[in-house]
């Protein structure tokens, strides 16, 4: 059985593609806080979060004809708010940190990473995720936050596989440091 997408805001969506202003508001009211959230975790920065929101909705706006209706407006809107985030950190020259090929595969198998140990108080996670540097930020938020997978952030980011996945077990470990710096316990 096959899957089908019930977009409850459908009709929305087809008065903005006949130049409907007040729909354009709707779905802004409806979509910008959830947006904004995206591109602050990804940007770090209230200001240019900002700055993403507004010029992700415009390019949504501009380009709704294009917007086939296949899946829903906010899983639609939330792929150009990723985009648009990850194009303003290359504006900022996101620098990842440099790693070996074989980093994950000379791990023990104790010290890879299972996304189930990750399970702290949101407000010190939250805090503990924007004091990470910035590559470490944006894999980790894709990956746990967005539910992208590694092949996903990979292409995102225009890097291998490995470093992604290196990249999130890095920030975890990182995450984790500054987490028992505060004194939260984890699992």
């Amino acid at each position: 059985m096959e899957a089908v997408y019930v977009d409850q805001h459908y009709n929305l969506v087809v008065e903005c593609k006949q130049g409907s202003r007040k729909a354009h508001y709707e779905l802004y009211k409806l979509y910008s806080k959830a947006m904004f959230n995206i591109a602050m975790r990804i940007v770090n920065h209230e200001g240019e979060a900002a700055d993403v929101l507004q010029d992700a909705f415009v390019d949504a706006f501009a380009r709704i004809g294009d917007f086939r209706q296949e899946t829903t407006f906010g899983l639609w809107m939330k792929q150009i708010v990723v985009n648009k985030s990850i194009s303003h950190l290359r504006k900022r020259k996101m620098e990842l940190i440099p790693i070996d090929d074989t980093d994950v595969e000379d791990l023990p198998d104790d010290d890879r990473y299972d996304d189930a140990e990750i399970q702290y108080q949101v407000q010190q996670v939250k805090r503990g995720i924007q004091l990470l540097p910035e590559g470490y930020r944006v894999v980790l938020s894709l990956y746990l936050l967005e539910g992208y997978d590694h092949e996903e952030i990979a292409h995102i980011l225009k890097i291998s596989e490995n470093t992604s996945r290196t990249q999130f077990m890095r920030a975890k470990r990182k995450l984790m440091e500054q987490l028992k710096m505060q004194g939260v316990k984890y699992n």
